[in-house]
């Protein structure tokens, strides 16, 4: 598969409805990281009582997310980077959590 333009790559059913929402997911967790951060620091300071102090910083956290999950724009930059991992993979066999690891410097 030597295709370089992304519009080209046809996706699996699984690709496009888990993996490249899973990524939106994380990349979203990254846009939303100080309404994740105030939530984490609300459940950890109320413990049992999370539920019902947290609400606030609950919701703000889901608003946040959701309107990343709903937007066609960030889902297709989620999508073509997705497809440039795998077109990278493609062409060097190498994992992208794997290229991201530091090789050693001596053997």
């Amino acid at each position: 598969m030597e295709a370089t333009d992304t519009d080209e790559i046809q996706l699996r059913h699984v690709e496009k409805d888990v993996l490249i929402p899973k990524m939106m997911r994380e990349k979203a967790k990254e846009r939303c990281a100080e309404k994740v951060e105030a939530f984490n620091h609300c459940c950890k300071d109320t413990g049992f009582l999370m539920v019902f102090k947290c609400r606030e910083q609950n919701a703000a956290l889901k608003e946040c997310l959701t309107i990343h999950y709903r937007d066609p724009v960030f889902f297709e930059q989620c999508k073509q980077e997705y497809i440039q991992e795998k077109l990278e993979f493609l062409r060097t066999g190498i994992a992208p959590k794997n290229r991201k690891q530091k090789l050693p410097t001596s053997m």
